[in-house]
């Protein structure tokens, strides 16, 4: 006899789509601010990422569920002069929306205390002294940048090349003393967090670690829908006792509740206000950091496909390509595409595309559409199928009759 679930595998699927905003119909007219924030405070977080071989990650997940938004929109929320988020270490480097900013002060004081990030947190121990000057100077001296502190020892090449200008700058960033306060291109400028956020939030009152924990399973849950005790942890990147504490003290205050879903192996809590439609219509290019994919183990779980990053792959190993998106079409992933704008000609171009063990016969139609949407999103002229894969060639017949 066949074992029964609270929750079949495809209504799971539809809730998590729901709840990520993929279950509502695009726009015909241009979204705007409006819109925009309303997705913000949905996906509780927006990850930062600066490859910019198609566009930088954070302007994508709106795109994907909005469709042709002016980026711009983006940029006046996270660095306005009247924005709507700050900056912070949320799941990754990310986006936030400003009233969460009391949420993470435990963060910031776990920082401070030098218990998080092993190498920038010894920095911190080390060079105290220096930093404290460096803070002192941004007091009088109002914003900087990493490049206004260049000077001084760097360390191995890579990610501590930094300058200890640079490094004492992240860790005062990482402790929140200091914030993003504006950016010029991709470079942070910072300044005091006093001064950078609002009064109202600086003001507000600081949780204690335990509560603030528990605000954030929260709204993981509510914008997961559905999710393991692993996945609400994942999306804010949660301490494991902390979460796991949480997770059971919003079950017995009938926060969440326990459900069993069909082909995973550990249990699931859904949020009382998550919706199951009947059907799911998403088409979406997503990028590889979007919030609905960024936990591998949750998207497999989903959409029954393993999604890697190859960024940091090898060329000769990569399976699929450099900086590659997966379609989601209606209610599944369909194909995967690898691309790049060359912005001096002016065109899309898909490296690579392979098609999913749930493509459908439209697959390359519906995917060519997304891709020349956001050809025109991008400001390019055209998409051009260039590369490998076996949905390559139906795909460049497809864009050949768009």
């Amino acid at each position: 006899m066949k074992k029964s679930h609270d929750l079949s595998a495809a209504q799971a699927r539809r809730i998590a789509l729901a709840a990520q905003g993929f279950a509502d119909s695009r726009r015909h007219d241009a979204p705007g601010a409006r819109h925009f924030r309303k997705i913000a405070d949905r996906l509780g977080v927006i990850q930062i990422d600066s490859v910019n071989v198609v566009t930088r990650t954070h302007y994508l997940p709106a795109f994907s569920r909005l469709g042709d938004y002016p980026r711009e929109v983006l940029e006046a929320e996270a660095w306005g002069r009247k924005r709507s988020m700050f900056e912070y270490w949320g799941h990754e480097a990310s986006l936030l929306p400003m009233d969460m900013q009391p949420l993470l002060r435990w963060r910031m004081a776990r920082a401070e205390a030098g218990e998080q990030w092993g190498g920038l947190a010894r920095f911190g121990r080390e060079k105290r002294a220096y930093i404290d000057n460096i803070l002192a100077e941004i007091e009088t001296r109002g914003p900087v940048t990493g490049g206004d502190f260049a000077t001084g020892p760097r360390g191995q090449p890579g990610w501590w090349s930094w300058s200890d200008g640079k490094r004492a700058l992240e860790w005062l960033f990482w402790a929140g003393h200091v914030t993003t306060k504006t950016r010029r291109g991709f470079e942070r400028v910072y300044d005091l967090t006093e001064r950078a956020l609002p009064s109202a939030v600086i003001n507000a009152p600081t949780p204690d670690e335990d509560e603030a924990i528990r605000e954030l399973v929260r709204r993981s849950a509510l914008a997961m829908g559905v999710a393991t005790e692993a996945d609400l942890r994942d999306y804010f990147r949660l301490p494991l006792e902390q979460a796991r504490r949480a997770v059971r003290e919003l079950v017995e205050a009938g926060e969440l509740t326990p459900v069993s879903v069909e082909g995973w192996t550990k249990p699931g809590y859904l949020h009382p206000q998550a919706k199951a439609p009947r059907k799911v219509e998403a088409h979406a290019l997503l990028s590889p950091f979007d919030n609905l994919i960024w936990f591998r183990d949750r998207t497999e779980r989903l959409f029954d496909v393993k999604i890697r990053l190859e960024i940091y792959t090898p060329a000769e190993k990569r399976l699929h390509g450099y900086y590659v998106l997966p379609f989601l079409q209606r209610e599944t992933i369909t194909a995967r595409v690898d691309l790049k704008a060359d912005r001096q000609a002016k065109v899309l171009l898909v490296q690579a595309a392979h098609a999913e063990p749930d493509a459908r016969p439209d697959t390359a139609q519906a995917l060519a559409a997304e891709l020349t949407r956001m050809a025109g999103w991008l400001g390019l002229e055209r998409v051009q199928a260039v590369g490998r894969g076996d949905l390559a060639a139906p795909l460049a017949q497809a864009l050949s009759k768009m």
